[in-house]
């Protein structure tokens, strides 16, 4: 099996063919912390070992075995270690559609479904988190598939409800929307704060006040985010990673690999490594 390791810490990030919309982490970290970032699709996290202090806009919780942290999409986060001894954990990240779909079919909500706590005691789901990752391992699609949409129903059936729809109405909620839409296009060679708000005819802190309303993150780290996620796309369609960093606005692979690693949680090597591997086999088992 393909896995990153550093002395005490290891983690494996990848995809089964046999559950299409879904990545699957499975890690103990210690010294490792994630940066501020967010996920197009859901976080499931369940913590089996340690304590992992998730740091959200609200605050920070603290993830305990027994407990299942729910992030909804483009909601910024980052995590670090509680305790010394760091935490182990089962991740699942599944698409919108996947979430939706599973929505639709067990619940009465409507509209878009999502979670307004972020952190619940719930340690049988905390279980089948594990379980889908288990049977994933083992190749077992039948498996893997039944315990994602029993776990996710669940969620969902105890702590779900229908998210409020995004209406921007700040001053600066259109000034954050082409800004977005500029880095977007300049994503390799973006402007410089000052740029970026004369060209929206603003001022700095006006416009970093907006932004930070709007997504969530200042520019200049919603762009390391928005790179990340542009690296993998890359990496997925087999770019090599000194490649996708200099595509992707990064100055080198070694600048890639820090802030990759501290968003996606494994080095972009070992994360292309496990692409190629799962999408051609489907097979094997962490150690």
């Amino acid at each position: 099996m393909t896995e990153a390791r550093n002395a005490d810490e290891w983690a494996r990030h990848w995809q089964y063919p046999g559950v299409p919309g879904l990545d699957l982490l499975r890690a103990r970290y210690v010294r490792h912390s994630f940066s501020r970032h967010s996920h197009e699709g859901f976080v499931f996290g369940a913590v089996f070992r340690g304590i992992e202090d998730v740091v959200m806009p609200q605050g920070t919780i603290r993830a305990r075995p027994g407990t299942v942290v729910m992030i909804n999409p483009e909601v910024p986060h980052s995590a670090r270690a509680g305790v010394p001894e760091g935490w182990s954990y089962a991740t699942l990240y599944p698409s919108v559609q996947v979430v939706a779909s599973i929505a639709e079919e067990t619940t009465s909500l409507r509209g878009t479904a999502g979670f307004a706590e972020t952190i619940v005691e719930d340690a049988d789901t905390a279980r089948l988190i594990r379980a889908v990752h288990t049977a994933a391992e083992e190749g077992n699609a039948l498996a893997a598939d039944s315990l994602l949409r029993i776990a996710v129903a669940r969620l969902l059936r105890r702590h779900g409800q229908t998210l409020p729809a995004r209406t921007p109405t700040a001053a600066g909620a259109r000034t954050a929307v082409l800004a977005k839409r500029l880095l977007e296009e300049r994503m390799a060679k973006p402007p410089s704060l000052e740029q970026l708000a004369h060209e929206l005819g603003t001022g700095p802190f006006a416009l970093l006040r907006a932004f930070k309303s709007a997504y969530g993150m200042p520019p200049h780290t919603w762009l390391t985010n928005a790179r990340v996620r542009s690296a993998r796309r890359l990496l997925e369609a087999g770019t090599a990673p000194v490649e996708a960093a200099t595509a992707v606005g990064f100055s080198d692979q070694p600048h890639l690999n820090r802030h990759f690693t501290r968003i996606v949680g494994v080095p972009p090597g070992a994360y292309q490594r496990e692409r190629a591997r799962t999408y051609k086999t489907g097979r094997g088992r962490p150690s």
